[in-house]
C-alpha cells in the first residue's frame, strides 16, 4: 500500500505504484486534464513519473507558480521544433528558460529575419494545434550519442561528451523532434497557448569568440494569454522608458565607440550625478561615516594579497609602468583596508565606518554593455564597516533603517530582500558563519522585514542581503547589499587590541545603497519616466516670456528663483510660447514659469505644472508651493 499526501494534508491510499497523471485523474477529471507537472517529495516531476512509495505529492497546474518554467522549457523544445520543420540543415544547440522566457540556439548557414521569425511563430502555434503528446525517454550514453550523431547534431554529441560520465540520460520526444533534456514537461504541446518570438541575436558556441557564432532566437511564454498580454504591455511601456532615449530628449548623456562603457555626461546629467553625490555624503554624514578618497591606480601586490588578481584579474584594466603592474581598480574594499591600517586600532574605536563615492573600472564584454545599466566606469556609494562580532547585528540593524529611508526618497516602496547563506566552498569556522548568519537574520527580524533566503548563494568569504528594488513595471533591479567579511580583513593585516589586551581582526562589513551610481540613474530615469522628484531634477524651473515686451520682468524673476537656489534656465527666444511649453514638456521641466503682460502688470507669475495644472501667484507663493519637495523628505529640516 502507498500512501501519498496531498496539499492539504489529506492522505490518499494505492494498492500498487501511480504516476502523477493517474494521481491527478483519481481526485478529479478537471485536474487531470489540467495538470502539468508535479511535485514529489520536494521534487519536480513529469506528470509520467511513477510514484513507487509513499510521498508528498503536489499537482501542478498553469496557476502555480512552478508552471511558468516548465512552460517555457517546452516552448524552447517547441520553437526548435518549428525551426527544424522549416530548416532541416539547421543544428540545435541549447535552450535554457530565462527570466520572463527562453532562448535556443541554432547553427545555421544564414542569419534569421524578421520575416522568418515570424513564419517560425506561425510554425509553432500548427505544432500545438497537433496536441503532440511529450514522451520521456531514457537513453544510454552510447545511444544518445549514436542517437544524435545518426541526425547530425553535432553539438548535441559535443554537449553529450562533455557530460560528466553517467550511465544513462533522458530526452524528450514530440512527434518528430527529440532534445536531449533533464525536464521536466508539459505532457502535450497542447499547454503551449500564450507565446512570443521577441528577437534575434548572435551568439558565440559556449559563450567564446573563438567559437562558431549562432543564431540566438528570443522568445517569452506565459500559462495563458492575458499574462501574455500584460508581459507585452510592459515591454511596450520599458521601450517608452528607455533610459536611453529619455536621457537624449533631456540632454543627459551619450555613448561613443570610443570610449565604450564610458559615459559623457553632459550639463543636465551632470548635474544630476552632483546632486546625488551630494545627497550621499548627507546620507554619509548622518551615519557617521568618515568620507575618504582612495586611489585609482594600485600596485598588482594589493590586488594578489587580498585575492582579487586571482578570482577578478580577466576584469580589470592593467597597466605597466618602471617595472611594476598596475590595475586601475574595480572596487574599493582593499583600498579601504589599507586606510584603517593607519593607526592601531582600539575595540573603543569600533566600529569604524568608511565610506567612498569610488570611481572604479571593470573590464565588461562589450556585448553585456547596456546604456547606464552596464557600464565600465562607475561610481560607487561604496562603504566598510570595520567592527566586531558582538557590533555585527547593530551595524546591519542601523543600515537596514538608513537604506529604506533612502528607498523612500527616490519613490520605491516596494523592496525585495534576499539573505544568502553560506556556500559549499567558503572560508571561517561553521560557528562563525552561524553567528553571522544569524546576526543578518535576527537585523531583519527586528525590523520587521520578510526575506527569502538564498541558500548556499553567499560570498566565499561571508554571508549577505541583498536588496531589490521594485520598479512601476514591476521589474526587480538589485541596488542595495550588506555583506559580511571574515577574509579580507585577515588577508590585509587588518587589527585592533581588545578588551584582553590581545590582537584580533575585525569583522568588515561592505554597504552600498545606491550601488552604481550610473545604473541607479538608469533605474530612477526608466521608474520615473524622466520626470524625476524636483529635488532631483536638472532643471527645476524655466521662466519663459510670450513677447519682447515682457522680456525685463522674465530676468527679473529668473534671478531672484536664482537666489533662492532654484535651478532655473530664462527661455526669451522669439518662439510662440505654446512651442516653448510643448519643449520643456517633453525634456520634463517640473516647472514652467510663463510671463505675459497680465503678469507684468499685476507682479505675478503664471505656473504651469508637468501634470498641466496651471495657476497665478506671486513669487512668494510659488516657493512656498515649491519648497517642501525641494528637499528629500528624509533630509527635510537638515539645513540640506
Amino acid at each position: 500500500m502507498i500512501e501519498i499526501t496531498l496539499p492539504d494534508h489529506s492522505i490518499k491510499e494505492f494498492p500498487a505504484p501511480i504516476t502523477v497523471q493517474q494521481l491527478a485523474a483519481s481526485i478529479g477529471s478537471g485536474l487531470a486534464k489540467a495538470a502539468i507537472a508535479g511535485v514529489v517529495n520536494g521534487e519536480v516531476v513529469d506528470t509520467s513519473f511513477l510514484i513507487e512509495k509513499n510521498a508528498v505529492v503536489k499537482i501542478i497546474t498553469e496557476k502555480e507558480e512552478q508552471a511558468l518554467d516548465i512552460i517555457r522549457h517546452s516552448t524552447a523544445h517547441l520553437l526548435a521544433q518549428a525551426v527544424k520543420r522549416l530548416y532541416p540543415e539547421a543544428q540545435v544547440t541549447i535552450g535554457p528558460v530565462i527570466e520572463d522566457g527562453f532562448y535556443y540556439d541554432f547553427s545555421i548557414d544564414h542569419p534569421f529575419t524578421p520575416d522568418e521569425l515570424e513564419t517560425i511563430e506561425k510554425t509553432m502555434q500548427a505544432i500545438v494545434q497537433e496536441q503532440l503528446p511529450v514522451e520521456r525517454k531514457i537513453l544510454t550514453r552510447q545511444q544518445a550519442i549514436d542517437l544524435f550523431a545518426e541526425q547530425g547534431e553535432n553539438y548535441k554529441v559535443k554537449i553529450i561528451q562533455d557530460i560528466p560520465a553517467v550511465d544513462t540520460l533522458s530526452a524528450y520526444q514530440q512527434g518528430e523532434f527529440i532534445d536531449l533534456c533533464r525536464g521536466p514537461h508539459v505532457p502535450n504541446t497542447r499547454f503551449l497557448k500564450a507565446f512570443k518570438l521577441t528577437k534575434i541575436a548572435g551568439a558565440y558556441w559556449r559563450g567564446d569568440a573563438k567559437n562558431e557564432m549562432l543564431q540566438r532566437i528570443y522568445g517569452t511564454a506565459w500559462a495563458n494569454k492575458q499574462q501574455l498580454e500584460e508581459y507585452l504591455h510592459r515591454l511596450e511601456e520599458a521601450e517608452k522608458r528607455d533610459h536611453r532615449k529619455i536621457g537624449k530628449k533631456m540632454d543627459l548623456f551619450h555613448f561613443q565607440p570610443e570610449a565604450p562603457g564610458m559615459v559623457f555626461w553632459h550639463a543636465n546629467g551632470w548635474t544630476i550625478v552632483n546632486v546625488l553625490r551630494e545627497y550621499v555624503r548627507r546620507i554619509y554624514q548622518q551615519g557617521h561615516y568618515q568620507e575618504i578618497n582612495t586611489p585609482l591606480l594600485v600596485d598588482r601586490s594589493l590586488w594578489e594579497k587580498s585575492g582579487h588578481w586571482e578570482k577578478f584579474h580577466e576584469e580589470m584594466f592593467v597597466t605597466h609602468s618602471e617595472n611594476r603592474d598596475y590595475a586601475i581598480k574595480p572596487m574599493n574594499c582593499p583600498c579601504h583596508v589599507q586606510v584603517y591600517n593607519q593607526g592601531l586600532k582600539s575595540y573603543r574605536d569600533l566600529p569604524v565606518r568608511l565610506a567612498e563615492l569610488g570611481s572604479c573600472h571593470r573590464n565588461e564584454t562589450s556585448g553585456a554593455l547596456h546604456g547606464l545599466m552596464r557600464v565600465r566606469h562607475m561610481v560607487q556609494d561604496d562603504g566598510h564597516i570595520f567592527c566586531t562580532e558582538n557590533q555585527i547585528q547593530s551595524e546591519v540593524g542601523f543600515f537596514i533603517q538608513q537604506l529604506y529611508t533612502v528607498y523612500k526618497d527616490f519613490g520605491f516602496e516596494e523592496i525585495k530582500v534576499k539573505l544568502a547563506t553560506r556556500p559549499e566552498k567558503r572560508v571561517g569556522e561553521d560557528a562563525v558563519w552561524d553567528k553571522a548568519e544569524q546576526a543578518l537574520a535576527n537585523a531583519l527580524q527586528e525590523y520587521g522585514i520578510a526575506w527569502e533566503e538564498s541558500p548556499g548563494e553567499g560570498a566565499f568569504y561571508g554571508p549577505k542581503i541583498e536588496f531589490s528594488l521594485k520598479d512601476c513595471l514591476g521589474r526587480v533591479w538589485q541596488c542595495g547589499t550588506m555583506q559580511l567579511d571574515f577574509s579580507m580583513p585577515k588577508r590585509l593585516d587588518a587589527e585592533f587590541v581588545d578588551e584582553d589586551n590581545t590582537k584580533k581582526t575585525p569583522v568588515m562589513l561592505h554597504r552600498a545603497m545606491l550601488g552604481s551610481l550610473e545604473r541607479f540613474i538608469g533605474v530612477l530615469l526608466e521608474h520615473h519616466a524622466g520626470v524625476l522628484p524636483l529635488w532631483l531634477a536638472p532643471i527645476q524651473v524655466v521662466v519663459a516670456n510670450i513677447s519682447e515686451a515682457q522680456a525685463l520682468y522674465a530676468q527679473k524673476v529668473t534671478e531672484n528663483l536664482k537666489k533662492q537656489g532654484i535651478r532655473v534656465i530664462l527661455d526669451l527666444r522669439n518662439e510662440k510660447i505654446g512651442f516653448k511649453i510643448r519643449e520643456h514638456t517633453l525634456t520634463k521641466v517640473p516647472y514652467l514659469v510663463v510671463i505675459g503682460d497680465r503678469e507684468v502688470e499685476t507682479n505675478t507669475m503664471a505656473v504651469r505644472s508637468l501634470s498641466g495644472h496651471n495657476e497665478t501667484m506671486t513669487g512668494d507663493q510659488f516657493l512656498a508651493l515649491i519648497g517642501p519637495d525641494r528637499v528629500p523628505l528624509s533630509l527635510r529640516g537638515t539645513g540640506y
